[in-house]
């Protein structure tokens, strides 16, 4: 199900159909760029959030958010099985 493309075009299929081109970014991707965009809209919260969960680091912020993008991805994809 991780490989659903997120924007399918018949179109496209059908005129490089002889030709390798990548899919693009999935569904699974796209849910969580999504998530990514509403955390980062929301900064001020998530800083308090992390400082309450004791990650100060740049580094550690933008691995936790990045998880938490898909995991909410994962949690959309799940939820369209249903």
């Amino acid at each position: 199900m991780n490989d659903i493309p997120a924007f399918p075009s018949q179109e496209i299929s059908q005129q490089y159909a002889n030709e390798s081109i990548t899919k693009g970014m999935t569904l699974r991707d796209y849910f969580a760029a999504k998530a990514m965009q509403g955390f980062i809209a929301n900064i001020d919260t998530l800083e308090k959030y992390f400082e309450e969960s004791e990650i100060y680091t740049r580094d550690e912020m933008s691995s936790k958010v990045s998880e938490m993008a898909y995991d909410f991805s994962d949690a959309m994809m799940k939820a369209r099985e249903e």
